[in-house]
């Protein structure tokens, strides 16, 4: 058994974060026969992700992290005095949080609020070596939210407001950000665009959401241009297609720049059985991925490694794909089994059309300095 003590955030409240219904991507309408469903972003996958940490057991391998709210000066290092005084404004009755699709209920901004602190309060225990890595499954989701608004089921910039609270109370110095989300990370991306201490990896399928980003040619600009990192994934890119892009991009990247802390944008709707997403990794690659940011982050930054928690939808699977992950981060010798056999998939290996995609993106760590 690998000695990992491992901080895991979780709130109840997080579950109470109220997205209401609709009917697809659409409001319900009865008129034109979109009956009322659930929103894709509702509670049931991320509660269900908690308690199967709980039923396990890993539960008693963590160090459990009381997440308190982000602060408005917290908030404020990202996001606009405009759009943190809307949202406040909206606090009492819900609303949404800038794009028509990212609803929240009645104290919905409280609970953003503790998301983001949840975030923050992850980060900094692994700074302050209470614990070796942590894990914050904090719910709304933050890597789409940019600084006048909040998109894409994200209401706060979690990871964003995080890194910059990192950098006022432990000077955190270069910090690299690998986010496998099926969604390009936009807003993590935007938050840090030309800054050079900030590695911005997004692995995400092609141009799916926001449909007008996410390009190889996003680099960054000024002194940031580099260190903006887009690998957009055809669909239906496998476990195969994923670990090597991380072992001919990912990584070579991280050891280039030699971070001082890896937060990865933990998304698992870039799994197999995901309704918002047409990847197919599986708990076993998620394993995999995980574990060669683990050994990265013992070469570059003395273990500290983080996940935030962002998208993935299927209620059955998500839980599975996420303790892959957790228990990786815990040093787990021992995996919990899952009981969804998904490794054999037709095309699970790396595919022609992916490998060009790699290819490409290996010409792009040039530019990459420690």
């Amino acid at each position: 058994m690998v000695n990992v003590a491992t901080g895991y955030v979780y709130h109840e409240l997080y579950g109470w974060h109220d997205t209401g219904t609709q009917a697809g991507f659409f409001p319900a309408d009865p008129r034109r026969g979109l009956q009322p469903f659930h929103h894709f972003e509702y509670s049931e996958s991320k509660r269900r992700a908690h308690e199967l940490v709980v039923v396990s057991g890993l539960i008693d391998r963590l160090t459990r992290l009381a997440p308190r709210p982000a602060t408005d000066e917290e908030i404020l290092a990202v996001h606009t005095p405009a759009q943190l005084e809307r949202l406040v404004g909206l606090n009492d009755t819900g609303g949404d949080a800038g794009d028509g699709g990212t609803k929240f209920g009645v104290g919905g901004v409280d609970i953003a609020r503790l998301a983001a602190g949840g975030a923050i309060t992850a980060v900094q225990a692994v700074l302050d070596s209470a614990v070796d890595t942590a894990y914050a499954l904090v719910r709304p989701p933050g890597h789409h939210a940019v600084a006048e608004q909040g998109m894409g089921f994200c209401v706060l910039a979690n990871i964003a407001i995080a890194i910059k609270a990192a950098r006022e109370t432990h000077g955190l110095e270069r910090v690299a950000v690998v986010d496998f989300d099926v969604h390009h990370g936009n807003g993590t991306q935007a938050a840090f665009y030309a800054d050079p201490t900030v590695l911005k990896i997004s692995l995400h399928q092609d141009r799916f959401f926001p449909g007008n980003s996410g390009f190889s040619t996003e680099r960054g600009e000024g002194a940031g241009f580099g260190y903006t990192l887009n690998l957009p994934l055809p669909p239906g890119t496998g476990n195969g297609g994923y670990q090597e892009a991380f072992k001919r991009v990912v990584i070579p990247a991280l050891d280039r720049f030699h971070p001082d802390l890896i937060i990865i944008a933990a998304g698992y709707d870039s799994s197999a059985l995901d309704p918002l997403g047409r990847m197919m990794i599986t708990p076993k690659g998620y394993r995999a991925l995980t574990s060669m940011l683990v050994e990265a982050a013992g070469r570059h930054c003395g273990g500290r490694i983080v996940g935030v928690h962002e998208g993935g939808y299927n209620e059955s699977y998500t839980p599975f794909c996420l303790l892959a992950v957790l228990e990786e981060l815990a040093g787990v010798e021992e995996p919990f089994p899952s009981p969804f056999g998904l490794d054999n998939l037709g095309q699970q290996e790396l595919q022609p059309h992916q490998e060009k995609v790699i290819k490409e993106a290996e010409k792009l760590l040039k530019d990459i300095h420690c």
